[in-house]
């Protein structure tokens, strides 16, 4: 008991106060300016390490309501996860329209330069459970909600401009292939198994989608060097009712980058959180990622002579042949408070649209339309998803909807119903005419039919074209990643189909992947329903190579340094490093750091075996003589070392280090990509190299891929 009178004396503001039970359990008591803990009711509690019992070893009481109440919301805590796109990471922000549109729409967002609207964006892979890892080769989805003085709007897209499938009833069926055999339950956030190629090459419309998912584009070195698209085309409509065609894009401010499949690989295992982890520390450092919206706007008379139809979600308008017009800047800004309650709960939906934007009839964004408000009744148990915070719109909520699961608000007053007699306030809300959304009148007419129109039956020309507007380099990526996915694939016969596709595509393409699987006979091209056009301009824009960045801003040098590192050569990197705008992360053979050449001490920020090359864009290797003899005898050393020369990192290194290199197989490999570093001007040429991400030229004869 004595113990236990401890909680009674008075507590220093902003404290708490330990003390032990009877049974040596630890109490803090709540003091100062601490909170104290509550039921959900609000009633205090006093103990919350021992449920209340008969006797000190008796039965546990049903009626203790503080026990049942944790106990109760823990065993409910878990909602189920999304179908798709599970594994996400939201954040806040804000968008900055540049000018005034109101020649194309009479969105409120878009009236007026400079305005600035709030925004939640959460980042994700489609494929993967929630606890999958990050780098696998996926789509990802970038979903966008403005909260607009309208209402919300949410551009629902993902970082690939088209999809697999043209309509919306083949959904379930694509995803059902690419997620883990039902009767094995693996494999876990992959597509390079039997089900997933087979609904593939039995699905001539994917083709295109083929080609981008076996890009680089589905290893994305970060959130923050992607592009968003809003896949569908959408209409935008000015106050006097004119519709324009748009189609959305999001372009990183700091350029496109991708890691090689090897790395993608190899990290996963690192660090399974890559993407997540790049995003928080960036946000939280201050290096706020940007991205401008963009639109390919146009008319009835282009979508009419355009060479495919612009329903058509398998489909591009390539920036070639309609430029984007540059309209505003999107900033992250801001993490989640809470995990769960803003990106898990956050409810996206395609139909959340505002005055002066609509939809076509792109029959998959029909369905999409459809099912989105669906999966949110399922997750998140009722009809009232949208008065969780995050779904919350900024603007004023009325209307006579009420009650159901987890109610935040009710109609106030009698009226719960109109048309109502009860006048003013008491009536509640009325309709609006001026001001309200209002649908495009297009004219619709035709039989109630099953069919898919034959303006989207050119399945391989876009996908020639997107394989052709490749750098060679991609195209090698292109052939190793369905070689890989291939390989993985049991059934031949299925290989087999996918490279009949590829013919119809490209011929080298396909014969390069028929080879590295060894097939026994190339089979003959694909059927199809429309010839392959050769005669497709070829679309730079579509390069992640050929749309890097101009600096080497954003990204991180990991630097392995040793006891007795040159101290005036590690401040001459480091300079050069934060006068670009980049990052530099410490690498040591212990975490607490080493000891350099003046006697200074220098902070680690990883342990070698910890801070593998795989978490950098570049590496430095600044060793004493001494260090470098340790660092031979360490393998994640040599590992650091032979790693980043396999995946053409630039990488700098003093002559002290050579040692490592030696031991490591790469001295004599050494290239134009490995920077010999003797003072702080050959630290600044070495991050003019790097604005350039990769030494591709190493890459034949390391082939990491």
């Amino acid at each position: 008991m004595t113990q236990q009178s401890n909680a009674d004396k008075p507590l220093n503001a902003g404290a708490t106060q330990d003390y032990r039970g009877e049974g040596g359990e630890l109490h803090q008591v709540a003091g100062g300016d601490v909170p104290q803990m509550t039921t959900q009711g609000g009633a205090p509690i006093g103990d919350d390490q021992n449920t209340l019992k008969v006797g000190p070893r008796g039965p546990t009481l049903i009626e203790d309501q503080a026990f049942r109440e944790k106990i109760f919301h823990f065993d409910h805590e878990r909602i189920p996860e999304r179908v798709v796109h599970a594994r996400g990471f939201g954040v806040h922000g804000v968008f900055e329209t540049y000018e005034s549109l109101s020649d194309i729409t009479r969105a409120d967002m878009f009236q007026r330069a400079g305005e600035q609207t709030e925004m939640f964006v959460r980042f994700s892979t489609v494929a993967g459970n929630k606890g999958s890892a990050d780098l696998a080769r996926d789509v990802r989805g970038f979903a966008c909600r403005f909260y607009s003085k309208e209402g919300n709007w949410d551009l629902v897209g993902n970082n690939i401009p088209v999809f697999f499938i043209q309509d919306a009833i083949k959904f379930p069926d694509l995803i059902h292939a690419a997620k883990q055999e039902p009767d094995r339950g693996f494999p876990q956030a992959q597509t390079a198994h039997d089900n997933f190629w087979d609904f593939m090459s039995l699905t001539p419309e994917a083709m295109h989608m083929a080609l981008w998912i076996m890009s680089d584009r589905t290893i994305p070195r970060s959130f923050r060097f992607m592009e968003g698209f809003g896949v569908h085309t959408f209409r935008m409509i000015n106050a006097e009712g004119k519709s324009t065609y748009v189609k959305f894009h999001w372009k990183p401010k700091q350029g496109l980058q991708s890691v090689v499949w090897n790395e993608a690989l190899k990290l996963n295992g690192a660090d399974p959180d890559f993407h997540r982890r790049d995003l928080w520390d960036a946000i939280q450092m201050g290096d706020y990622p940007e991205w401008e919206l963009g639109l390919q706007l146009f008319d009835d008379e282009f979508a009419d002579r355009f060479d495919f139809d612009v329903l058509d979600a398998t489909k591009i308008i390539p920036e070639e042949e309609v430029p984007i017009r540059v309209v505003g800047k999107m900033t992250l800004n801001r993490v989640v408070d809470n995990f769960f309650q803003e990106t898990e709960q956050v409810a996206f939906q395609t139909g959340n649209i505002v005055p002066g934007i609509d939809f076509t009839n792109d029959p998959l964004l029909q369905g999409r339309n459809f099912s989105y408000l669906d999966t949110q009744l399922k997750r998140l148990g009722g009809p009232n998803f949208t008065h969780i915070p995050v779904n919350a719109p900024r603007t004023e909520v009325r209307h006579f909807q009420q009650d159901g699961h987890m109610s935040m608000r009710n109609p106030k007053g009698r009226a719960n119903y109109e048309p109502n007699s009860w006048g003013g306030a008491a009536g509640g809300p009325r309709e609006a005419p001026r001001g309200m959304y209002q649908s495009f009148p297009a004219e619709e007419a035709g039989q109630k039919r099953r069919i898919r129109s034959e303006t989207f039956a050119d399945h391989y020309s876009q996908a020639r074209q997107f394989y052709l507007s490749q750098t060679q380099t991609e195209q090698q990526h292109i052939a190793d990643a369905f070689a890989f996915e291939l390989s993985k694939v049991e059934t031949v016969a299925i290989r087999a189909r996918i490279v009949s596709h590829l013919l119809n595509v490209d011929e080298d393409l396909a014969k390069t992947v028929a080879k590295s699987l060894r097939l026994k006979e190339m089979p003959a091209p694909a059927e199809a329903a429309m010839p392959t056009r050769m005669d497709l301009k070829t679309s730079p824009k579509l390069s992640i190579i050929l749309n890097g960045p101009e600096s080497f801003k954003g990204r991180k040098v990991g630097v392995l340094v040793t006891d007795g590192v040159d101290a005036a050569l590690l401040a001459g990197l480091k300079s050069a490093i934060q006068a670009e705008g980049a990052m530099m992360e410490i690498v040591a053979p212990m975490v607490g750091g080493v000891e350099a050449s003046d006697g200074s001490w220098i902070e680690a920020k990883q342990k070698v075996d910890g801070g593998p090359s795989l978490l950098y864009d570049a590496v430095a290797v600044l060793a004493s003589k001494d260090g470098a003899s340790t660092l031979t005898k360490e393998a994640t050393a040599r590992d650091f070392v032979t790693d980043a020369f396999a995946h053409c990192k630039f990488i700098a290194y003093s002559a002290e280090a050579m040692p490592l290199f030696e031991k490591a197989g790469v001295a004599g490999d050494l290239d134009e990509g490995c920077v010999k570093l003797a003072s702080a001007e050959d630290a600044k040429g070495f991050i003019v190299q790097c604005r350039k991400l990769r030494h591709w030229q190493r890459e034949p004869n390391v082939n990491a891929v």
